[in-house]
């Protein structure tokens, strides 16, 4: 990052008189939208909720509830439900080309589309009670996306499409509280058709991600850093990288190697020309506390609860004085499941620890160069996966 802000300060100072960079590159217009927008500027319809958690926190739900040119029969399409993963938005799900984007395909395939925003990112950091603002807002980790998020948004798809059952996406940290949700809430596991798991996350101990750094750091010098609220917000600097800088011709590698520091390298499949809308919505924000939740996995190699600190504030959030575990083999929903052999963060050996565990595991296929960005952005996800998934969904809607 210090790299890339040396690189836009140069920018700034002389790219935009002298060329010095390189001449820009158009600007893609999705770059300044919100997520209604980017739909619609396909020419998608697009709907747009708000979702009250049991907690008070207000999600930013959205819906394409059919493709272009599919509009009939809309109170029976089987419904999908796609959830995003740590540090990122509903956006990644809309971000490239229609028929590379896997909603878009979704929504031609004839299915009713639904994209969930995890709290604290941008389109979540509402709060019936607590500012964002204050630490009380911030204060949450994974553990209450799976606990109050996807039970709330689930209820919500329900009871506003008729659909008993769903299909459930979920990609990196969407599948972690997919995990957990589905594993200690049975009555929202019967919700769930099928589990369409992208570079699943459980147990991070294998991890070749700047995660394994954070997870030396002490907690009380991890919250000096970086406080104890927002983690790594998106931003005016996060804009201006994607306007400014990344679209240069001579530039966009630098940044999307900045990318794939977090997840592994595949530049070859990476659309450049949409790296500008990739780093405009991009991170999206987290909290510190959820962070340090991912950096403690580092550390324990297990699947737990996060860690208050100590045997008190275990026992007083708890009942017991460490964090329980979760156990995915408790979870009976039927799940497929597409795993990456170059995935810094869903490392495959974790992948491979965890495949035993699931106990109604229908399909698994690891993809070998793929990365953990690639799921959702590669350009060509939709031949390695994204027609298999509609495949696969055509025969459980049978």
């Amino acid at each position: 990052m210090w790299l890339l802000l040396t690189v836009a300060s140069l920018v700034s100072a002389f790219g935009t008189t002298h060329g010095l960079f390189g001449k820009l590159t158009p600007d893609s217009p999705e770059v300044t939208m919100n997520i209604s927008q980017m739909i619609s500027f396909w020419g998608y319809p697009s709907e747009e909720y708000d979702v009250v958690t049991e907690d008070g926190y207000i999600l930013g739900v959205y819906r394409i509830p059919h493709g272009k040119k599919n509009s009939g029969n809309r109170d029976h399409r089987p419904v999908v439900f796609l959830q995003h993963g740590l540090l990122t938005s509903a956006t990644n799900w809309i971000a490239n080309l229609p028929n590379n984007s896997l909603a878009f395909i979704l929504a031609d395939a004839g299915y009713d589309v639904w994209l969930g925003n995890s709290r604290g990112n941008t389109w979540a950091r509402k709060n019936l009670y607590y500012s964002p603002d204050s630490v009380e807002f911030w204060a949450f980790s994974f553990d209450e996306m799976a606990k109050y998020d996807l039970p709330a948004t689930i209820d919500f798809i329900v009871k506003k499409t008729g659909q008993e059952k769903l299909h459930y996406v979920g990609h990196s940290q969407g599948t972690t509280i997919g995990f957990i949700a589905f594993s200690t809430n049975p009555q929202l596991a019967k919700r769930i058709k099928t589990f369409y798991a992208l570079a699943p996350v459980a147990t991070v101990k294998y991890t070749k991600t700047l995660l394994n750094k954070l997870s030396l750091v002490p907690t009380f010098l991890f919250k000096i850093i970086f406080g104890n609220k927002i983690f790594y917000p998106h931003n005016f600097f996060d804009n201006f990288l994607a306007t400014e800088v990344c679209n240069r011709e001579t530039l966009n590698r630098l940044c999307s190697n900045a990318l794939f520091i977090i997840c592994g390298f595949d530049t070859k499949n990476l659309n450049m020309s949409r790296l500008d809308v990739y780093l405009s919505h991009n991170p999206a924000g987290t909290s510190v506390q959820n962070v340090l939740h991912w950096s403690q996995a580092v550390k324990s190699g297990r699947f737990q609860a996060f860690d208050w600190g100590s045997p008190a504030q275990n026992k007083m959030h708890y009942n017991q004085p460490t964090p329980p575990y979760y156990n995915v083999t408790a979870m009976t929903v039927p799940i497929a499941v597409w795993s990456g052999g170059n995935d810094w963060l869903a490392d495959p050996q974790d992948v491979d620890n965890l495949i035993p565990k699931l106990t109604n595991l229908k399909y698994h296929r690891k993809i070998p160069p793929y990365n953990h960005l690639d799921f959702i952005w590669a350009m060509d996800a939709p031949q390695e996966l994204y027609n298999e998934i509609v495949s696969m969904l055509a025969e459980d809607t049978k």
